[in-house]
């Protein structure tokens, strides 16, 4: 049996992937894309938040989107979302990409350079317009 590298196992991961550029952000959330922030919680607090993304963590991301799951959250209503998946760097957003795009969440993709790209463009409230956001805020101004 042969075995990847970590490397091999990223490149194959990409192959599967038409990874978004952060300038690409802004269209991808004006027309419903659903921007998913993975990264662990003590990195988000150590490097900043995403206003607009949604906050699920890596080792639960399979089960929050697939709509087959008893676990999903009520956006994941079927396979053909357009997620957008972040990390800090964009190397851990890609394998979680293929990974749901393995459970048929075939638009789902990953932000080329994750967070810190994000951040050294100046885009990092781009998502705060995002539809499904803006529905939280308001929730939430009547609580």
């Amino acid at each position: 049996m042969t075995h990847l590298t970590i490397d091999g196992m990223l490149a194959h991961a990409r192959q599967q992937l038409r990874r978004l550029l952060p300038i690409e952000l802004p269209q991808a959330i004006a027309r419903g894309a659903i921007l998913v922030d993975i990264r662990p919680q003590a990195q988000r607090l150590r490097e900043g938040t995403l206003p607009g993304a949604l906050v699920i963590e890596r080792n639960v991301l399979e089960w929050r989107l697939d709509p087959t799951s008893s676990a999903r959250l009520a956006l994941a209503e079927h396979h053909d979302v357009e997620w957008i998946i972040v990390c800090s760097e964009g190397y851990t957003s890609s394998l979680a990409a293929a990974s749901l795009q393995q459970l048929g969440l075939r638009r789902a993709t990953d932000l080329d350079g994750g967070y810190q790209a994000l951040k050294a463009a100046g885009l990092l409230t781009v998502a705060a317009t995002a539809p499904h956001f803006e529905r939280e805020v308001a929730t939430l101004a009547w609580v």
